[in-house]
């Protein structure tokens, strides 16, 4: 009589790990003026004006400012609008 074939158990397990953040950061120039960013920041962010205005304060004090984080998409798509507005908009990925 033949043994049967005992097959051995092997678990496996995937850990895929989350896709990273991007930054959509707004670095200051000296060409735009105060009020036209934060009518950019309004019209591209959908953010109120309130919000505008304090990231655009951060822009000209401290030379720049996060204004969106999410995934890579649509932090291409606002920094290409952005740039759209002439403003100096970059992506950095979230480290």
């Amino acid at each position: 009589m033949a043994k049967p074939k005992i097959k051995p158990e092997i678990k496996t397990e995937s850990v895929v790990a989350p896709a990273p953040k991007w930054h959509v950061v707004v670095l200051n120039d000296p060409i735009n003026f105060t009020g036209y960013v934060v009518v950019a920041f309004v019209s591209v962010l959908r953010i109120p004006k309130a919000e505008a205005k304090r990231l655009m304060r951060q822009v000209h004090e401290e030379g720049r400012a996060t204004v969106w984080t999410g995934e890579r998409e649509r932090a291409e798509l606002l920094a290409l609008e952005l740039q759209q507005w002439h403003l100096n908009a970059i992506l950095e990925v979230d480290a």
